[in-house]
């Protein structure tokens, strides 16, 4: 068989062409909504490594933010009374610092008298909970069975010293973060209007300016509504816990009452906390468990009454958060700045849902008859 070879014609060109690989569509979506959701997810990550990062500088700044906003209608009815910003500021600060020294004194002598007394309160936790070793010995033999340590002992061990140190630590900042709080609070009060201003002219659209001085003036109006509405709840559950622990026959029922307008704050968490500060005093204080789980006892009652009908009842249709959401919020703040997130979960939801309510409302659907 007579094979030819075609030589092509002079200044022609011939190039194969290789065979292409083409993707499917689908395959190319996929992959760019994967590079997408990774930009994103490395984008959030280092969110929250700069929140964790910084929040020595963070924490006292958004406390005193949070804080200014809450204050922000009492600082515009100053202005249209023609009072100056500097001397509203001024009041304003002032105020604040006044309900946190009242705070300090009050709590001062008890709690130092606790901690002092931790390692006698530690060994008094153990005598009255040995009602609890036979239990405890067989849940550590079982362990022993499963995961053999041999470190154990039997018995209740309390080192209050060990749980109390990194709270009492944490609580109190240091200097600097004070300084801070007190100067960011104080000059977001004083230029309270021209950060107003900032926000809205940033903005070149009517429509966007008109959108955010609406989050601002609602963010403003649910946070100091949130606020009194919380203080009137709190200050009824601080006097109940006064009222328990002078029935009960608790030391300072006064530090008990502020102890529970404060510990309210944190929702779900914050009556936990205070039922084992009352059942850990209870037990140094009375000499039978059934005494000291009597004041617990009675908290957990009126708290259940207050957190289900009372709460509610208050709050109404348009403060009420989904408590799911409420728990999350908690959760993530707590883990990222420790107890004062937890003060600051709520406030800070509440300016999120704010501003994701004006950005992405709400579209009413009609279902088909």
């Amino acid at each position: 068989m007579d094979k030819t070879k075609v030589v092509p014609a002079s200044g022609e060109r011939r190039v194969a062409a290789a065979p292409e690989a083409v993707a499917p569509i689908g395959d190319m979506t996929f992959r760019r909504s994967a590079g997408e959701v990774a930009i994103i997810g490395i984008f959030v990550l280092m969110v929250l490594g700069a929140l964790w990062f910084a929040r020595p500088l963070l924490l006292p700044a958004t406390t005193a933010l949070v804080i200014g906003l809450m204050l922000g209608p009492l600082s515009a009815q100053a202005d249209r009374l023609r009072i100056p910003s500097v001397i509203t500021a001024i009041v304003l600060t002032l105020l604040v610092i006044g309900i946190f020294n009242v705070v300090i004194v009050i709590l001062a002598n008890p709690v130092g008298e606790w901690i002092g007394k931790a390692p006698e309160i530690g060994a008094s936790i153990r005598q009255k909970l040995t009602v609890l070793d036979r239990p405890l010995e067989s849940f550590r033999q079982l362990r022993e069975a499963v995961l053999p340590s041999g470190k154990d002992e039997p018995g209740v061990n309390v080192d209050l010293l060990a749980v109390l140190q990194p709270f009492v630590l944490f609580v109190t900042p240091a200097i600097g973060q004070v300084v801070i709080f007190l100067g960011t609070l104080f000059f977001y009060l004083f230029g309270r209007a021209q950060v107003r201003r900032v926000f809205v002219v940033f903005f070149e659209a009517r429509e966007s300016r008109l959108t955010m001085l609406r989050i601002i003036n609602d963010i403003e109006s649910n946070l100091t509504r949130y606020l009194s509405i919380v203080v009137l709840i709190n200050t009824s559950v601080g006097v109940a816990a006064f009222a328990i622990a002078y029935m009960v026959g608790l030391p300072s029922p006064v530090a008990w009452g502020v102890l529970g307008f404060l510990f309210n704050f944190i929702p779900y968490i914050g009556a936990f906390m205070m039922q084992l500060v009352m059942l850990g005093v209870g037990l140094v204080t009375f000499s039978t468990l059934g005494h000291a789980l009597l004041g617990p006892a009675l908290y957990l009652a009126f708290t259940t009454l207050e957190g289900h009908f009372i709460t509610p009842a208050i709050m109404g249709r348009q403060l009420t958060l989904n408590p799911l959401t409420v728990f999350l919020s908690l959760v993530f703040w707590t883990w990222l700045w420790g107890p004062i997130g937890a003060f600051l979960a709520v406030p800070l939801l509440i300016v999120v849902l704010v501003i994701v309510s004006h950005l992405a409302p709400k579209e009413e659907s009609l279902l088909p008859e």
